[in-house]
């Protein structure tokens, strides 16, 4: 069975590539956030800086952008939210069968977050435009919503992977 799993690891860069990306569209965001954010407050102020009128709008989008994809990242280094103070009183076999079953309910979030994500972008997003940018379609507001279930899939089935891995292979035995 363990040759399986050889094989498979050697997809693991491809999940690094993945991580990376996801990981510099958020700094990305984060800048381009930080730099529109600093101009509308200083050109509130100082007259010749100018406050353009799509800086809230565009802030706003780039946040929710940073949330949803910072939230995939949390799947994979595992550092999401969750429930933790029974887990060392938790047989070890039934914590990894309990982990399995959330790696089921997560997979499941992620295809609903990008079948319901893509009809609402399409449907809703595509009717509407910003307000202060009219020729803008509100289909970008939607749009991190089926972004961040492609990215919450890929690392979610690394992680059920690497759970499903270590009950075939004991630690250090490959």
């Amino acid at each position: 069975m363990p040759k399986i799993f050889d094989r498979i690891d050697k997809i693991k860069p491809a999940y690094d590539v993945a991580y990376k990306i996801v990981l510099f569209l958020c700094k990305l965001l984060l800048v381009v956030d930080i730099l529109i954010t600093t101009m509308a407050v200083t050109g509130r102020y100082v007259s010749f800086i100018p406050d353009p009128s799509w800086s809230e709008e565009v802030v706003l989008t780039c946040m929710v952008y940073m949330a949803v994809l910072s939230a995939a990242l949390a799947i994979r280094k595992n550092t999401h939210i969750r429930m933790t103070a029974f887990d060392r009183f938790i047989p070890k076999r039934l914590l990894l069968v309990s982990d399995i079953i959330s790696d089921f309910a997560v997979l499941a979030l992620a295809v609903i977050m990008i079948v319901v994500g893509w009809k609402y972008a399409m449907q809703i997003g595509s009717k509407g435009s910003y307000v202060s940018m009219p020729s803008v379609s509100r289909f970008w507001m939607y749009f991190p919503v089926p972004v961040a279930g492609v990215a919450m899939l890929i690392f979610e089935i690394e992680i059920l992977y690497n759970h499903i891995k270590s009950i075939f292979v004991k630690e250090g035995a490959i």
